[in-house]
């Protein structure tokens, strides 16, 4: 506490330059029971469950100068908070540190290409950063992993075709840092958890159109992640009620295994007969559509999650033969599965708007998952169906999801919400979704507004299915006042139904931003 008010006065003294910025940031969140999805979600994992919960946080940051005036140019960010009623051993919360390091970077930027060296909140590429109920991979859910990651940071156009071409691209490699809060959520380690995974993301998009010549604009994405190597603990078997206390296994962590989380191959350790791509690899195919005038901008968008081939591709092979011949492929037999797992978004904006500015719908289904039944071939039957992919969980890795909150959108329910059983996984990963968003200004441009409203029905998973599908409604009511260099944001939430509970609460920020 005292280490970080020092920190906090030396900015107050501290003469900034127009690159160079510092912020102070309070806030304070009170509820009935649990704190409601949507004050709770979507923060970089800069929140908690907890009834009472808030923290105070400072923030200098030196931005990569823009426009890119010259070649060489270089950032850094330092992000620290100290939470208040974040451990409780009562609670969902519990277990949390007590001081977070959010962020704490370092970027070197030559021409249009960025290294990032360092745990930054990184903003989704394709989705509404603040309407949005979340990327499904690449989402702004969880904490930052601390990672070397190179990438084009802007949209770059590719020479001789005339504009009509862009791309934008970035990979990294990194270590998530929850292994100590894993070991004592899991009911002080009696259950499955993990230490120093491994971290890899890549992702590459195109954009063909030229907004001066035509106002119709198609961006086609792939969005991959990895999880791999680490050590694993208490693992018996695929069903994690099966555990063994005090067993442990080192996961591979060589160099052929960051090659195969880049490009996905290989096996995990002890598998043999039945491999599949080593690790936890997942990802997303984005596409969007935008369609933008002076005044408006439409924009039309899909996000399809996988986490395998046979949804990522949405095709598998089933050519082997019988008997002896069970591993040798012998003729060319394939299996369609079905598109059914999709976010589909529609989104508007409102240049000149005042009291609707941006807008939002999405609906959700995660239903499907390549389907219910998962069979490996043998020699009295060659037929192979990959299905229970069984989204943001694994068997041997920590799943998508770092602190307990899950990576990427949190309408899959983190396994923070487990507390009551320690389970280092998502619960309802089999859902459909209606999302809706807006925001705009309220009389003046200082006093502005955000609401967002989603209606969420799941089913659990394909291994623990809920009796009886289980519906939640959650709501968000949020005002922004800003004035001179202060910013003052109130929200009101609510939760109704049986995946997240019945919350109701309240949240205050202030934030100071100093010249």
């Amino acid at each position: 506490m005292k280490k970080l008010l020092i920190f906090i006065f030396s900015l107050l003294s501290v003469p900034m330059s127009a690159q160079i910025h510092a912020d102070v940031e309070m806030q304070a969140s009170v509820s009935n029971d649990r704190t409601p999805l949507w004050l709770n979600a979507n923060k970089y994992g800069l929140s908690s469950l907890n009834a009472n919960n808030g923290y105070v946080r400072a923030t200098l940051t030196r931005d990569l100068e823009q426009p890119k005036s010259k070649h060489w140019d270089w950032g850094f960010g330092a992000d620290v908070a100290l939470p208040v009623g974040y451990v409780s051993e009562s609670a969902c919360g519990r277990y949390t540190t007590n001081y977070i390091v959010q962020q704490l970077y370092a970027d070197v930027r030559y021409r249009r290409f960025v290294l990032t060296i360092g745990a930054k909140q990184q903003p989704m590429q394709l989705h509404d950063n603040r309407l949005s109920s979340g990327a499904q991979t690449l989402g702004r859910n969880a904490r930052p992993v601390p990672q070397v990651r190179l990438g084009l940071d802007d949209w770059w156009t590719v020479p001789g075709v005339n504009g009509w071409l862009q791309a934008m691209a970035h990979a990294s490699f990194g270590v998530m840092t929850d292994g100590a809060w894993e070991e004592k959520f899991a009911n002080g380690g009696q259950y499955i958890y993990n230490k120093l995974t491994r971290y890899h993301e890549k992702a590459g998009y195109l954009r063909i159109g030229k907004q001066s010549r035509f106002p119709l604009t198609f961006v086609f994405g792939l969005e991959m992640a990895a999880q791999f190597g680490g050590d694993l603990y208490n693992w018996k078997g695929t069903d994690q009620s099966d555990y063994a206390s005090d067993y442990h296994m080192r996961l591979k962590s060589d160099l052929k295994s960051y090659w195969n989380a880049f490009m996905p191959g290989g096996g995990d350790t002890g598998e043999t007969s039945f491999q599949n791509s080593e690790g936890n690899q997942l990802g997303s195919w984005i596409f969007r559509f935008d369609w933008t005038r002076p005044d408006y901008a439409i924009g039309l968008y899909a996000d399809h999650f996988f986490e395998d081939h046979s949804s990522m591709f949405l095709l598998d092979y089933d050519g082997y033969g019988e008997g002896e011949n069970w591993q040798q492929k012998e003729e060319w037999r394939y299996f369609l599965y079905k598109l059914n797992d999709l976010q589909l978004g529609l989104d508007l904006k409102l240049n000149k708007g005042r009291w609707l500015k941006r807008a939002l719908v999405e609906f959700i289904n995660t239903k499907y998952q390549s389907g219910p039944i998962y069979h490996d071939r043998n020699s009295g039957n060659s037929d192979h169906l990959g299905g229970i992919d069984d989204y943001y969980n694994h068997s041997t890795l920590p799943g998508w999801q770092h602190w307990g909150q899950v990576i990427g959108n949190p309408l899959y329910r983190s396994p923070l919400y487990n507390c009551a059983d320690g389970y280092i996984s998502s619960t309802d990963n089999r859902f459909t979704a209606w999302h809706f968003g807006a925001e705009g200004c309220l009389g003046f441009d200082a006093l502005t507004y955000r609401v967002l409203y989603t209606w969420q029905k799941g089913f659990g998973t394909y291994r623990s299915p809920f009796v009886r599908p289980e519906v939640s409604n959650s709501y968000l009511a949020e005002l922004s006042y800003r004035l001179a260099d202060f910013t003052f944001v109130v929200g009101v939430a609510s939760d109704f139904g049986k995946i997240y509970g019945d919350n109701t609460g309240a949240q205050f920020t202030l934030k100071y931003h100093i010249r």
